[in-house]
């Protein structure tokens, strides 16, 4: 792997793996009470922009069985919320710390922090990528399919960082993926470039769920308005009425087709009530394994 995990573009099909493979070791030795504190004396600082539920606990966590420590650092009461250079801030955790995950706004900002701090920088969540989510959705499938190549995987619903990171995982690992967008919601540009160059798998982007959904193996979908497009919810529900993972589509998928959501869930919009709570299992399994998973890139970032 390479130094940092930024977004899922940075990485290669083998590197997922390895990252798959790891986790899936993390949760054997969790759920079977064997020793794993491989990363015993290191601590993680977390800065957060954005508020969360299952990245903070899930790092928190995960640093405290591999034998570290985690520290919470707020965006609105750290230096770097009240206008510290993020470069200075780079500079000064990585003389106290051993690693950074950071869960904010702007790509770039994330790209700057690791450009700038010796140590390794985990993206927990931008607006464009959300790669450790992905990571936890690629481990939830492959447990369940026993494999990801050659399986379908189709999103409903917004462009936004989970439909970049899903396309971009997806394909690197050898799944063919479809994506459902209302007109002025895709993708971003830079994801689609990527994907124009894929040859080994098929990518689709098109404008009903219908379509993406036929005979997939797999269906997520996410909210219809994200952190920080609150005031976006009346135009977005108009421009995303329709896209909702209900009885009718999955009708259209494979029989066994698996359905994730990265949570928090509106049942009723993206996702109907009945389909939630009968691929619960799946959907809080994966939820689970964001521990796993970022277990698995904590160790292979910051090992000696």
């Amino acid at each position: 792997m390479k130094k940092d995990l930024l977004k899922l573009l940075d990485l290669t099909g083998e590197d997922i793996h390895e990252i798959l493979d790891t986790a899936d070791q993390m949760k054997f030795s969790q759920k079977h009470g064997i020793a794993h504190d491989h990363l015993k004396g290191k601590t993680l600082a977390m800065i957060f922009e954005k508020n969360s539920t299952r990245t903070r606990v899930s790092f928190e966590v995960g640093m405290y069985q591999l034998g570290g420590h985690a520290l919470f650092l707020s965006g609105k009461e750290s230096q770097i919320g009240r206008g510290e250079p993020v470069e200075d801030t780079a500079r000064v955790l990585a003389r106290y710390c051993d690693g950074i995950m950071i869960r904010t706004f702007a790509q770039a900002e994330v790209e700057e922090l690791a450009q700038k701090a010796s140590i390794p920088v985990i993206n927990g969540l931008t607006d464009f990528a959300h790669p450790c989510q992905v990571l936890a959705d690629l481990m939830t499938i492959r447990e369940q399919m026993t494999r990801l190549e050659g399986l379908k995987l189709a999103f409903i619903g917004d462009g936004n960082n989970m439909a970049n990171s899903l396309i971009v995982g997806g394909l690197k690992c050898g799944m063919d993926v479809s994506a459902a967008c209302p007109e002025g919601y895709d993708p971003d540009p830079v994801v689609l470039d990527f994907a124009k160059t894929v040859t080994d798998c098929k990518f689709e982007l098109v404008r009903t769920p219908a379509e993406a959904a036929r005979d997939a193996d797999v269906i997520i979908t996410d909210v219809w308005a994200s952190m920080g497009q609150e005031e976006e919810r009346a135009v977005r529900a108009k421009a995303f009425a329709g896209y909702c993972v209900d009885e009718e589509l999955m009708k259209l998928t494979h029989p066994g087709c698996m359905v994730q959501h990265c949570l928090p869930a509106h049942k009723g919009e993206e996702i109907s009530a009945g389909v939630f709570e009968a691929h619960a299992d799946e959907i809080f399994e994966e939820a689970e394994n964001r521990l796993h998973a970022q277990k698995a890139v904590l160790y292979l970032l910051m090992k000696d």
